[in-house]
């Protein structure tokens, strides 16, 4: 910093808020730290008694804060969000649509590893509404150095950081297994709680099968539905190690490719995730019909995003996998499912 006549201060930036006083009428910031100062406001600082400051000058391998957060900006705001103004220094990306939220979290964090700039945001992965806050982005310091701001946009490469992927309004089939069901020994009342999840992303049950405990006929169902070229298909009910329970075997008697049968999830223990060609299946626990939240609330938003799940993604689910089924339900503002692994 710098003291200099404040005739003199034109283009030099405020460290501090400055303040005014008038008697019986207001006391308020008058400049806020980080202001550009103009020619302009070269009287109203002499009118506050200021006719010499403190300034920091900027010169050619400088920036302001505000263009610092500008440059954050441009190298992270990907696909289908907005920012708003900058605001003391600081950037905030908002989601435009209701969808997955995606970070590339190797090159958020090596960002933040240069100092002295800072980006923020939601878990890559987390479902986001439209008009939700997913990342603020600074600048620490009033001024950066233009290389340091380089450096940032070197490690981006042309890749926006941050985007958010839009939900699919996917027809699914849904075949419910158990011959308790199919003899109506028993109400149905697991094929409720699929359909109300799904809608919440717009999307609707375009088949539903009881093919029971026939082995046989749920190969025949699997088939018959991904041959109508379903993109999703479910199945309820059969999902234990009990010899009843035929809906794994059945799966991949299907031709079916499972990538996972088990997670490491509670609640969620026995979810089955396959692909038979384009169509994604999923075998699901008991546990989702009684649970408020369970396995299938982490995979489903990537399902309906389009993201193909690995055992890998299944795999990583473990750090964060344990439901604490707490009174009240906050999900998905809390700590379960948010150690997936970026898919």
């Amino acid at each position: 910093m710098k003291l200099i006549k404040t005739e003199e201060s034109v283009g030099c930036v405020i460290p501090h808020d400055m303040t005014e006083i008038v008697k019986d009428k207001r006391k308020g910031v008058l400049f806020k730290k980080g202001h550009v100062i103009t020619k302009e406001d070269i009287p109203r600082l002499l009118d506050i008694g200021k006719e010499h400051i403190y300034v920091f000058e900027l010169d050619e391998g400088m920036m302001h804060e505000d263009d610092a957060a500008k440059v954050l900006e441009r190298i992270t705001k990907g696909e289908n969000l907005s920012s708003g103004a900058v605001s003391e220094g600081k950037i905030e990306l908002t989601a435009e649509i209701d969808g997955l939220l995606k970070v590339n979290v190797g090159k958020l964090d090596r960002i933040n590893a240069l100092g002295e700039m800072m980006i923020a945001t939601r878990v890559s992965g987390f479902p986001v509404k439209k008009g939700d806050k997913v990342a603020g982005m600074r600048a620490i310091p009033l001024v950066i150095s233009k290389e340091k701001m380089r450096e940032a946009e070197k490690i981006a490469a042309g890749e926006k950081i941050i985007s958010v992927k839009p939900f699919a309004k996917m027809d699914y089939g849904l075949i419910t297994t158990g011959n308790e069901i199919k003899k109506k020994r028993i109400s149905d009342t697991f094929s409720p709680v699929i359909e109300e999840k799904l809608s919440e992303f717009g999307s609707k049950m375009v088949d539903h099968a009881y093919p029971g405990d026939d082995e046989d006929e749920i190969v025949k169902e699997i088939k018959r539905m991904e041959e109508e070229g379903l993109g999703l298909i479910i199945l309820t009910g059969g999902m234990s190690v009990d010899p009843d329970d035929r809906t794994p075997g059945a799966i991949k008697k299907s031709g079916a490719e499972v990538v996972s049968y088990g997670s490491p999830v509670l609640p969620g223990a026995m979810l089955l995730v396959a692909y038979f060609g384009k169509t994604t299946i999923l075998g699901l626990p008991g546990c989702v019909m009684y649970s408020k939240r369970t396995v299938f609330d982490i995979v489903l938003p990537h399902v309906m995003a389009g993201e193909r799940i690995t055992g890998e993604f299944i795999t990583s689910l473990g750090n964060g996998g344990l439901c604490l089924s707490c009174p009240v339900c906050h999900y998905p503002n809390c700590s379960f499912g948010k150690g997936g692994a970026d898919v």
